[in-house]
């Protein structure tokens, strides 16, 4: 058996990690390590894209910054720095990929609520 195919038997899924999508805006509590202080940071933003499978899958999460500057950041789904991931609202979008989010500013860059 493969060394790889047996970690991803071993991985407890972290009950904290909801189902994610793209174009879900969510809230990524981390473990943040600055010498020897520990905090948990919170990154706030929609998903532009959700990649791979099992232990290897990973996000990316889409936030604008002040003065108006983008801010992307990718994470392991599985990663033990990951505390929770609180979804804040679904979006009805027909894309996997919202790359086409890096282009629009204010107005034009909001998704449509996905209501139940």
């Amino acid at each position: 058996m493969n060394l790889v195919e047996s970690l991803e038997r071993q991985l407890q899924a972290n009950p904290n990690i909801p189902e994610l999508h793209s174009g879900d805006t969510v809230k990524v509590h981390l473990h943040s390590v600055e010498g020897e202080r520990k905090r948990v940071q919170v990154f706030q933003g929609t998903i532009i894209r959700v990649r791979g499978g099992g232990a290897s899958a990973i996000f990316t999460v889409r936030r604008i910054a002040s003065g108006g500057i983008g801010v992307e950041r990718t994470f392991l789904l599985h990663s033990p720095r990951i505390k929770k991931i609180e979804v804040l609202r679904r979006s009805k979008v027909r894309r996997a990929q919202l790359y086409f989010l890096r282009d629009r500013r204010g107005k034009a860059a909001r998704l449509k609520e996905l209501r139940k």
